[in-house]
């Protein structure tokens, strides 16, 4: 029998791991190794500072879930991996493996800038559940006693999408809350221009993003880097220096400590691979979602980084499930989809509002587009929480 250790628990770790068990059943022994005992559906975290969805709302734990399809799942933290071996060393054990599959997801780079992040630095996050619950706690305060408003993404970021939809979604809860005069809202980013998203732009997304941020009252400052975050301001590359009393800025990401300790990365810990998402170097190693080394197509003043998004992860993740079933059937074939050619699918909130895009494929050129924004978009986001839970609670990887 193969065994397939997947190191991670999240979208593209799930898709893998039902995936080859719905259909190499029991050819293959699956682990699943996740440091976090629950699947989060990450895109709603966004509405947790503000009390519109609880942590229960959007989890669930994956022990039950996993073994009910005869899937093993162990909650602990890879420590190393040693290729040469077929071997995962662990916080819980080792673990040897004939096809390893990387999902870990990022580490959180907060000390790219000095003061940023919730644990020892000054500003709020949303990467986790436990970050979005002290951004509201902190929300809490701030409506006390308001102020200047600063979200944004820093240097090296990636995760664009989420900043994008927390300025809305903060200015629209600023509005409920009765305090919207009494605020100014700023976004500061590492992007080249508004609507940039670590994607080049989509469609007319620039001159959209504008076109909103006018109409509700932000201020949007591009391509700057933050050089340092003190208790009230944060300084900026281009020499100005902004007030806060509430900020929320997403931190750049790396590859986990294990992918960094063991060689297998590269220089940010993200892992090289081919357009079958196999190890560049080794025939049995592959990698899906956040994982995975891509880079920005074109050189930028300051550096940026390149989303990897829930959609994108799954598309990943089933090129690598393909090529691992074509290699355990001993068929061979390989099945290719390069970063770059995946097409985007998004919804992105704003509150009340939101937009929905797709394209022909990741980076320019491409043969369409679609941008279509509206108060639709939101409903269509939550409706989308509710199927995107209910299916991975059941494993039903093979919908859309």
């Amino acid at each position: 029998m193969t065994k397939i250790v997947i190191l991670g628990g999240s979208f593209a770790g799930l898709t893998a791991a039902f995936d080859l068990k719905r259909k190499l059943k029991d050819e293959v022994d699956i682990t699943v190794i996740s440091k976090s005992k629950n699947f989060v559906f990450i895109p709603s975290l966004i509405w947790v500072p503000f009390g519109w969805r609880k942590p229960e709302d959007i989890s669930f734990d994956l022990k039950p879930v996993l073994e009910n399809k005869g899937i093993k799942f162990v909650h602990a933290e890879a420590t190393k991996i040693i290729p040469d071996k077929n071997l995962v060393e662990t916080t819980s054990g080792n673990y040897e493996y004939d096809f390893l599959v990387i999902a870990t997801g990022p580490d959180l780079h907060f000390s790219e800038v000095e003061g940023l992040g919730p644990n020892g630095g000054y500003t709020t996050s949303i990467c986790t559940i436990d970050h979005a619950l002290h951004a509201g706690e902190k929300w809490d305060e701030f409506v006390k006693n308001p102020g200047p408003i600063v979200i944004g993404a820093t240097q090296k970021a990636s995760c664009f999408g989420a900043a994008y939809e927390y300025v809305f979604n903060i200015e629209y809860a600023a509005r409920k809350a009765g305090i919207r005069d009494k605020v100014s809202i700023t976004f500061v980013t590492s992007e080249p221009f508004l609507g940039n998203f670590g994607l080049g732009g989509v469609g007319k997304s620039q001159k959209m993003t504008e076109y909103f941020f006018k109409k509700v009252g932000i201020r949007g400052i591009t391509n700057v880097a933050i050089e340092k975050i003190t208790p009230n301001e944060i300084y900026l590359s281009n020499g100005e220096v902004l007030p806060y009393k509430y900020a929320m800025i997403i931190p750049p990401f790396l590859g986990v400590k294990a992918i960094r300790d063991s060689g297998l990365g590269n220089e940010a810990g993200f892992i090289p691979v081919d357009d079958t998402y196999k190890h560049v170097n080794y025939d049995n190693i592959y990698a899906a979602g956040v994982a995975v080394a891509v880079k920005y197509p074109e050189p930028t003043q300051i550096p940026i980084g390149v989303p990897k998004t829930g959609y994108m992860s799954e598309v990943m993740a089933r090129v690598a499930v393909d090529n691992i079933i074509s290699k355990v059937l001993g068929k061979n074939h390989a099945k290719k989809l390069a970063f770059a050619d995946i097409a985007p699918l998004c919804v992105m909130d704003a509150g009340n509002m939101g937009v929905f895009f797709m394209a022909s494929r990741n980076f320019k050129p491409r043969k369409y587009h679609i941008l279509f924004p509206g108060p639709w978009s939101h409903w269509m986001k939550v409706w989308f929480e509710k199927y995107y839970i209910w299916k991975m609670r059941n494993g039903y990887t093979q919908l859309p």
